[in-house]
């Protein structure tokens, strides 16, 4: 192998990896979700109907995937989508070997 395909293949598990944390309906809804703006887990809960410990997981999930970053405000966790995710007008997220558009 050469450098150019070790570079090609880090690059496509990186892709894998994102696109498998956008494999779960929940998680792929929450992106869309941050797409508008931060949230904190409470929101989150309320908005998609989902326990604390299966949202923090699917949190986890997307933080892993470098999708998602959060930031304490007070006593509050807010998540935000990870810079450079976010495309044109909210309508697209950039995953670095492809882009994902939403229908409005």
């Amino acid at each position: 192998m050469t450098a150019k395909d070790d570079l090609i293949t880090a690059e496509s598990d990186d892709c894998a990896a994102r696109l498998k944390a956008l494999s779960d309906p929940t998680r792929l809804a929450v992106l869309r979700h941050l797409a508008t703006g931060s949230s904190n887990v409470t929101d989150l809960m309320t908005a998609f109907g989902v326990a604390q410990n299966l949202m923090s997981h699917h949190l986890r999930v997307l933080r892993e995937a470098e999708l998602v970053i959060c930031r304490r405000e007070g006593k509050c966790m807010m998540y935000h989508l990870a810079d450079g995710v976010l495309g044109r007008g909210a309508k697209s997220l950039k995953l670095g070997c492809c882009d994902i558009n939403f229908r409005t």
